[in-house]
């Protein structure tokens, strides 16, 4: 009796994860937003946009939405030549979704104004999970993006894109809190996008630098068609 209680129970549960797990993976393929779950690992050298942009790509793809094309909110700024470029103007006219489901923003100007959905709870990664935020252990919301709060890039001078996303040494990236919260009850320590740069020991690029002011070298990362 006892060895048919049991059997029953595990044919139980392998069918609750049958019917789950493809409910699961649908949900991801229908992402258009997350959090990255991991950073290349060389700080803010991200090797460029084309670097943040294929790492948004490859977790995406390992989590079933990699038929999508995958941009990494960041802007760069004017250098060597070349122009400024906003992140607003890189991830597609929206609307937005994490891989829960939850709506983030409807287009741009959702995304970048008061009313936006992007909290703690819907700041997912492609994996579904929560990223940890003040108060956890270790705390990783400081979202690098080197963009003001209207989502454009800052004027050449002042780095504030550790090199337009080349360095892991000198220099400086904003970043944004996933969630929402920071030392002090400001816009700044509220903003998603554009709450402070980055610094430390190393010159304020390197891995170290940014997991000491709470981050981990993580992106945000939107669908762009």
């Amino acid at each position: 009796m006892i060895r048919i209680g049991i059997s029953a129970t595990i044919s139980g549960l392998a069918l609750v994860m049958a019917l789950v797990a493809p409910s699961a993976r649908a949900q991801s393929a229908d992402m258009t937003f997350f959090v990255t779950s991991s950073g290349p690992g060389k700080g803010a050298d991200l090797g460029g946009l084309v670097g943040a942009d294929a790492q948004c790509q490859k977790l995406a793809q390992a989590s079933g939405a990699g038929a999508k094309t995958w941009r990494a909110y960041l802007s760069t700024q004017a250098a060597d030549g070349k122009p400024s470029v906003n992140a607003r103007d890189r991830i597609g006219k929206g609307p937005w979704q994490n891989a829960k489901g939850a709506v983030i923003a409807k287009d741009v100007a959702d995304l970048h104004g008061a009313a936006n959905n992007l909290t703690k709870q819907t700041a997912l990664s492609e994996k579904g999970e929560v990223t940890n935020g003040r108060g956890d252990t270790p705390n990783r919301h400081d979202i690098l993006t080197g963009s003001q709060p209207d989502g454009t890039a800052f004027a050449a001078g002042d780095d504030k894109t550790c090199k337009n996303w080349t360095s892991s040494t000198q220099g400086a990236a904003v970043v944004g809190h996933a969630d929402r919260q920071g030392l002090r009850d400001d816009e700044p320590s509220k903003s998603w996008n554009s709450s402070h740069p980055s610094r430390g020991p190393d010159g304020g690029c390197s891995q170290a630098d940014l997991k000491s002011t709470g981050g981990d070298g993580l992106l945000y990362c939107f669908a762009a068609n």
